[in-house]
């Protein structure tokens, strides 16, 4: 198995509890009315080399990681939807460079092998369960799809993640398990789209 360094799953269980999502899954829904308010906005990072639609102003949080490959900046845009105008609390688009030559888009078999080690770790590391994943592609860059449940199946991530040449790229959505299928969520993951 291949191991993922800079995909720190646990940072980002440590993340969701810094930013109380912890405590909005305990609380009420949204009414329809606030939903309907949310004016979204389309989000472009010129360092990131990324744009995508969001419900509010990301935040960026950059964490340095020492790994065997040295030490790697793991970039974090967040939006949290504290008002629950939205059907999802938590939104963000992370990204790391990989050193060069230490993984590309088209080493077929070293991706397939890294994005299986992706999903194994996000489960592992927020003691989830690994619903169901997909494979899919951002033009000719190979990506995968995939949805955990956690909190004893309460609350649900969904991920979409790409290799861009030695860029990682990843976008999640956070929501509770009731509202795991909703236009939010989807409208967010599916706007991803890079600047190049």
């Amino acid at each position: 198995m291949i191991y993922n360094p800079i995909v720190n799953w646990r940072s980002l269980d440590m993340f969701l509890k810094m930013t109380g999502l912890i405590l909005l899954l305990n609380g009420t829904a949204a009414t329809a009315l606030a939903q309907s308010q949310a004016r979204w906005e389309e989000y472009r990072s010129y360092d990131g080399r990324f744009r995508v639609l969001t419900p509010g102003e990301l935040k960026l949080k950059v964490d340095s990681m020492d790994t065997p490959l040295g030490t790697l900046a793991y970039h974090t845009y967040f939006f949290e939807d504290a008002a629950q105008t939205t059907e999802t609390t938590v939104y963000m688009v992370s990204y790391c460079d990989y050193p060069p030559g230490s993984i590309h888009h088209d080493s077929t078999d070293l991706v397939g092998e890294f994005f299986k080690a992706t999903i194994e770790e996000s489960a592992f590391s927020i003691a989830g369960k690994v619903a169901w994943s997909n494979a899919l592609r951002l033009g000719k860059y190979p990506g995968i799809f995939w949805r955990v449940d956690y909190k004893d199946g309460r609350a649900i991530i969904k991920s979409r993640a790409y290799l861009v040449r030695n860029r990682y790229y990843c976008i999640q959505a956070v929501m509770r398990k009731e509202r795991s299928l909703n236009a939010a969520a989807d409208r967010f993951l599916e706007s991803f789209r890079l600047l190049e």
